[in-house]
């Protein structure tokens, strides 16, 4: 008989509590198209963690990786909508705001210096400015992306060496025409036909970060890495401007302050990664070639400028100023 009163006061106790359990003031909806296990979602993890203990609780960080909110343009129009909160994107985003094509030219950047430069300067503050009256979207962060390497079963130093080439490209009139001006043979490609196109021999090479060169498991079927460096490149983590806004001047410091350390700590994660994908890369067999890049951008400039309209010439030949 004491247990059943027991029993039935905890769980009268219970019901009267529930109510006046602690719900967060604010949910930021947090999709991204990255896996897991990947630094951007451990990243957003942290930034998950920092918001939620500074808030005292007032604001929840709900993280959904692996496109769970759907594709990068998908999540960006939730966001506009107001049914998605924050998300990773990058030069999509030209498709709104013509500056950020920026975010991915070719031989636009020589080292990541020249970039962070970039990124954190005048040319960042103007890129962002437009992203953010043009799209509603506001970018609190940024991510160094890794280079873009060239893959091949021959070794290439120099633009020469590309002759006759049979290049896998993405569907994007930039890289092909950037190519073509370096003497390959650039064929646009879905990503998921490359494997068996290099396997069967129907194209000798693609170009991709080591992560995806990694990921792809390109070692099985390419044995050189060629130290291209062709785009250096960044990404946003944006946060709807209308969301933003709705908190008061208190929470929206906690957000961009959480950010800030959100990039720095994506920042660390970013070079061991690396480091680490360069080992694995050369433990499975690749090997990695040293290419003359200035070369290579000096014969891919001309195709480059003539691809940018008068907006983007203006932050490209800043750039280059830098």
């Amino acid at each position: 008989m004491f247990k059943q009163l027991l029993a039935s006061a905890v769980i009268g106790s219970s019901l009267l509590a529930a109510p006046f359990a602690t719900a967060a003031d604010y949910t930021l909806k947090f999709g991204h198209l990255a896996n897991e296990e990947h630094i951007w979602n451990k990243a957003a993890e942290r930034f998950k963690e920092i918001v939620e203990k500074r808030s005292d609780g007032r604001i929840e960080v709900q993280i959904f990786p692996n496109e769970q909110l759907g594709n990068e343009m998908d999540v960006i129009n939730s966001i506009q909508l107001g049914t998605a909160d924050m998300t990773i994107t990058g030069e999509s985003l030209q498709n709104w705001a013509p500056k950020a094509a920026m975010m991915a030219v070719p031989y636009a950047f020589s080292d990541s210096g020249q970039m962070r430069k970039a990124v954190e300067g005048d040319i960042g503050e103007q890129i962002e400015a437009q992203i953010e009256e043009k799209t509603g979207l506001v970018p609190i962060a940024w991510f160094e992306r890794g280079p873009r390497e060239l893959t091949s079963n021959r070794p290439i130093k120099e633009p020469t060496d590309l002759d006759g080439l049979r290049l896998r490209v993405p569907n994007v009139p930039l890289f092909v025409d950037t190519w073509q001006a370096l003497g390959a043979k650039p064929t646009p490609m879905a990503f998921s036909e490359v494997f068996t196109s290099l396997q069967q021999g129907t194209i000798d090479a693609q170009e991709n970060p080591l992560s995806l060169i990694e990921s792809a498991s390109f070692d099985e079927v390419q044995d050189y890495v060629n130290l291209t460096d062709h785009v250096r490149s960044w990404i946003y983590v944006v946060i709807g401007k209308q969301k933003l806004e709705s908190m008061p001047d208190d929470l929206q410091k906690v957000v961009l302050d959480a950010a800030d350390k959100m990039q720095s700590y994506e920042e660390e994660l970013f070079a061991e990664d690396q480091k680490r994908l360069r080992k694995t890369l050369e433990e499975a067999g690749m090997e990695f070639v040293e290419v003359d890049q200035q070369a290579f951008a000096e014969k891919a400039r001309p195709a480059v400028e003539a691809s940018l309209n008068e907006e983007q010439q203006a932050l490209y030949q800043a750039i280059q100023d830098l």
